[in-house]
């Protein structure tokens, strides 16, 4: 399985912007999609992001559409994810995750068998 560590959290105001980064390693990036979640306190994880294999097809959740953008580059085995215009409700724990799955890409969680350790975006109002 393809090993993924997370950076690029920490504390920003509402408006502002951060890049997430998820280096992977031990397995050929390009042959898994690639998707973010994330879990609020008291909430559910929940779909944020899904990049295929090549970084040609992206798709997002309503609520960060047009304000989040997932992009991948195989060369250097890492996935961002660009947040702009952030909102105190985009405060959560970030993770992206990996699949092998034959579609294009997932937003399903159980389609995911490799996950990163989080990190966390906290924005202020």
């Amino acid at each position: 399985q393809v090993q993924l560590v997370e950076s690029g959290g920490g504390l920003v105001q509402a408006g502002g912007s951060l890049r997430l980064s998820c280096a992977a390693s031990g397995r050929t990036f390009s042959m898994y999609a690639m998707g973010w979640f994330r879990q609020a306190p008291g909430k559910e994880r929940e779909f944020v992001a899904a990049i295929s294999r090549g970084g040609s097809v992206t798709y997002y959740a309503d609520s960060v559409k047009g304000r989040f953008t997932a992009s991948r580059d195989n060369a250097k085995n890492t996935l961002y994810l660009q947040m702009n215009s952030l909102k105190p409700e985009d405060t959560a724990v970030y993770y992206c995750a990996a699949t092998q799955i034959g579609r294009t890409y997932s937003t399903r969680e159980a389609d995911f068998g490799s996950w990163g350790q989080g990190t966390q975006v906290t924005v202020s109002s």
